[in-house]
């Protein structure tokens, strides 16, 4: 799997986890749906943010990007915040596009990023990865991986999806298009690690259930998921 340079250092494994709990205190007070589970609350909010960014002007080039994606990764709320020490975490989804051109049940999945550097703030944004590459994909059915290490990641521009010079070549395994809610300065999704949430899949399926078995084998479905592929498939 290739590898390319980020424009941010990864954390010291201290920091790093320092950073995570700025991220979990900022999660804490965050509770889904009365009516619904916490997966179920979850696919509900990556729905609303589909068809949010979707249809956003500033975000015009995702569906250039999603028609050509191999799978995706949706991220209701990323929660950013930091002094001078930055954490930024959030619980989202990974779909599969299949040979038909449907899209898979949704698997969860944890992202959490600590950094060093001059930054100030906090920022809470919707995050919409697309993910360019078979082998990429791969990579998501394990436990745990690096953006920016195990796979390539393109950022764009604050609130306007990805720069020109990005648009036509798709060199990258991933392409991130976010749409903030608040101010911050500094570095963004630096060594951000994307681990499975088990509990979730179990949750949300069945308790033998794995990443690999609901985008990839496709053995097990929740008709609660439908709106949300239906979503990406407009």
């Amino acid at each position: 799997m290739r590898s390319v340079q980020t424009r941010c250092v990864m954390a010291k494994p201290s920091f790093a986890a320092m950073a995570l709990a700025v991220v979990l205190l900022a999660f804490a007070g965050v509770k889904p749906a009365d009516a619904l589970s916490e997966p179920e609350a979850l696919v509900e909010e990556a729905r609303i943010t589909v068809q949010k960014i979707l249809h956003d002007p500033e975000m015009a080039e995702l569906p250039g990007y999603l028609a050509r994606a191999r799978a995706v990764i949706i991220m209701p709320r990323m929660i950013k915040a930091g002094f001078l020490l930055g954490g930024e975490g959030g619980t989202g989804v990974l779909l599969v596009k299949g040979s038909d051109g449907s899209w898979s049940p949704p698997a969860f999945y944890t992202m959490a990023a600590g950094s060093i550097g001059l930054q100030i703030g906090g920022q809470v944004s919707e995050t919409i990865f697309t993910v360019m590459n078979d082998e990429a994909v791969i990579a998501l059915m394990d436990h745990k991986i690096k953006l920016g290490g195990d796979v390539s990641l393109a950022v764009g521009p604050i609130g306007k999806g990805l720069e020109v010079s990005t648009t036509t070549h798709f060199s990258k395994d991933i392409y991130a298009f976010t749409k903030p809610i608040g101010l911050f300065g500094g570095p963004s999704l630096e060594g951000a690690a994307l681990i499975t949430r088990d509990q979730l899949n179990k949750t949300y399926y069945a308790a033998d259930a794995t990443p690999q078995q609901i985008v990839l084998e496709r053995r097990y479905f929740n008709a609660h998921a439908d709106p949300l592929r239906q979503a990406l498939a407009e």
